[in-house]
């Protein structure tokens, strides 16, 4: 396992101002790309246990077959800039969780071990076959290691993407969380009322995309899809959070690349705890050693680190493939990134 990296001091990247992201940039997962194409229609409809349906977007040939869990409010459209360049060299499915997208409502409460069972049953339902790398991205970091548990043997790889992390609570002086719940209850009270006024009616203010599809626009209407999100958010930092405690050890055996965003504490303080970017780090640092063969590295980007960094993302992901191809354990990840000059961009701007 890699020892906590030694950088010099940076000065800060120039960013956008910290700001809490929209429930309508969340609802189009944040890692999309306006020059990608988003899905406008289902891909692969997988009926699981219950009659449901859960959509999935499935490309590339070759094993083991990469999973990519979005974090929360995200489904398929997240990965537009990732999932062409994965799948250029294996087999990688995304996907929408239930109430999300293209995918039916699925019971209350939506916590992580209700995610990580309907994946599982929905793998095997669409003879989606291990074994698997699973990349989980935010919230999907804990979905991811809730997944693992399930699949001892299967599943060979984590690479986690800023994920939260169920050690510690955000600070009760951030009330990004609160805010964004009490927009989630709004968007659900609307819904509740009346479903069917145009995307432009100003009651659907913050809760619809501002670039989605209209496909989108009308999966996004009902009700039932407003409770599995406002729930899922409720579940995180509870019995999600919990769940994944309780794996302990578990999980020591499984290859672990933690990726950790250089200014999430900065513009993203509801996910970064409100904590500030030292207390993020150690966390996502202990994360990777409770792997016997992980590894950390911290990158110059937002939280948003499917939609800054797709490249880091492609190129970690490819790093644990490579190795589990060869039989071989996966390389330490390369030094973690300092800043750049005084007035250079450190990354793109996130599409909002």
């Amino acid at each position: 396992m890699n020892p906590p990296p030694e950088r010099s001091s940076r000065r800060r990247s120039r960013l956008a101002p910290a700001v809490l992201p929209a429930v309508a940039a969340l609802l189009v997962g944040c890692g999309g790309d306006e020059g990608a194409t988003a899905k406008d229609r289902p891909d692969q409809l997988v009926q699981i246990s219950d009659g449901r349906r859960l959509n999935f977007h499935c490309t590339g040939r070759g094993a083991p077959l990469v999973i990519l869990e979005s974090g929360y409010g995200a489904g398929v459209n997240g990965w537009l800039r990732v999932q062409p360049e994965i799948a250029k060299t294996t087999r990688v499915c995304s996907y929408d969780r239930a109430g999300y997208g293209f995918s039916d409502p699925g019971p209350l409460p939506r916590d992580g071990a209700a995610t990580a069972r309907d994946l599982d049953q929905a793998l095997d339902a669409g003879g989606l076959e291990g074994p698997y790398v699973v990349v989980g991205f935010s919230a999907g970091g804990l979905y991811s290691r809730l997944f693992a548990a399930r699949r001892p043997g299967e599943v060979e790889g984590l690479v986690l993407l800023d994920p939260t992390v169920e050690r510690v609570a955000p600070s009760p002086a951030v009330d990004g969380l609160q805010s964004l719940r009490r927009t989630v209850s709004r968007c659900l009270a609307t819904a509740e009322l009346d479903p069917t006024p145009p995307a432009t009616d100003p009651r659907w203010s913050g809760c619809l995309p501002r670039r989605g599809t209209p496909a989108e626009m009308t999966r996004l209407r009902p009700a039932e899809a407003w409770r599995n999100q406002l729930s899922e958010l409720d579940e995180i930092y509870s019995d999600t959070s919990a769940q994944v405690q309780r794996l302990g050890t578990l999980l020591h055996e499984v290859p672990i690349y933690v990726i950790t965003a250089s200014e999430t504490a900065a513009t993203s303080p509801t996910v970064g705890y409100g904590r500030g970017q030292s207390v993020w780090e150690l966390e996502h640092l202990r994360l990777a050693l409770s792997s016997d063969r992980g590894f950390q590295r911290t990158i110059l980007s937002s939280h948003q680190v499917p939609a800054d960094r797709p490249e880091v993302v492609v190129e970690t992901v490819l790093a644990m493939v490579t190795a589990l191809r060869a039989g071989k354990p996966p390389e330490p990840l390369p030094v973690s990134e300092t800043a750049p000059p005084e007035g250079d961009a450190a990354f793109p701007e996130s599409p909002r």
